[in-house]
């Protein structure tokens, strides 16, 4: 059976037509070549020109250095070669003496060593007169304070405070001493250690006796010697008091 042909309604087939797109999925991408497919990206272009320029600038610099680092290093050896120059010089210059100097310089070395033994002989010799120093005698240490006894220090403690209440006459002072008990040595010591003066306390003693009653000079000083002041001691109170 022959093929009849396509259909009236039906276009006759063309191979530039156009394919449709295909349906739409829901949650699937866009297949490439349906409208709305974001068109390929291009890849970024290389700025060749740009890292020309930065490799022939870094040669540059590179060159720039090694030039001023062979300049120095060619400086330090010149300078260095001058002052070696110059340091070898130096002793050479140095160490040639004038050819007018030899006879002065050994006249001053005879000179020097001539004087050089009268010097020596004469500072011996000033050094032998000079007379020698006598040590300074060594001073004698002071002798250890003697240790009191117990009725010692009693008897200085019981003597000022015999003083520290009213006046006393050396001997009267020695006698409240005894009368206390202590021995006559023992309350000598005691006053003795007081080194009061008597006649202000002959004077202190009157002033007592004024207070107490009416005087007169003579019944004053009678009142005194009775209390065992010296004539000289109850006078000079006496007169210490006025009278």
């Amino acid at each position: 059976m022959a093929y009849p042909g396509p259909p009236a309604n039906e276009h006759p087939f063309d191979p530039h037509r156009p394919v449709p797109p295909p349906p739409l999925v829901p949650g699937r991408p866009l297949p490439p070549g349906y409208p709305g497919f974001p068109p390929p990206v291009a890849p970024p272009k290389k700025n060749t020109a740009k890292i020309m320029l930065a490799v022939v600038g870094g040669l540059v610099g590179l060159c720039c250095v090694g030039a001023v680092v062979a300049v120095g290093s060619g400086d330090g050896r010149t300078d260095k070669a001058a002052a070696t120059s110059a340091t070898d010089a130096v002793p050479t210059t140095a160490a040639t003496p004038p050819a007018s100097a030899g006879p002065t310089a050994a006249v001053a070395t005879e000179a020097v060593a001539e004087a050089t033994p009268k010097a020596v002989a004469k500072a011996t010799t000033e050094a032998a007169a000079e007379p020698t120093t006598e040590a300074a005698p060594a001073t004698p240490a002071a002798p250890a304070a003697k240790k009191l006894t117990v009725a010692q220090e009693n008897a200085v403690r019981k003597a000022a405070d015999y003083l520290d209440y009213t006046a006393f006459s050396r001997p009267g002072l020695i006698k409240q001493l005894k009368f206390e008990g202590f021995s006559t040595k023992d309350a000598t010591f005691g006053v003795d250690a007081q080194k009061a003066d008597w006649n202000e306390q002959a004077a202190k003693k009157a002033a007592d006796y004024l207070d107490y009653s009416s005087f007169s000079r003579s019944g004053l000083i009678k009142q005194l010697r009775y209390e065992g002041f010296t004539t000289s001691q109850a006078t000079y109170g006496v007169k210490k008091v006025g009278l």
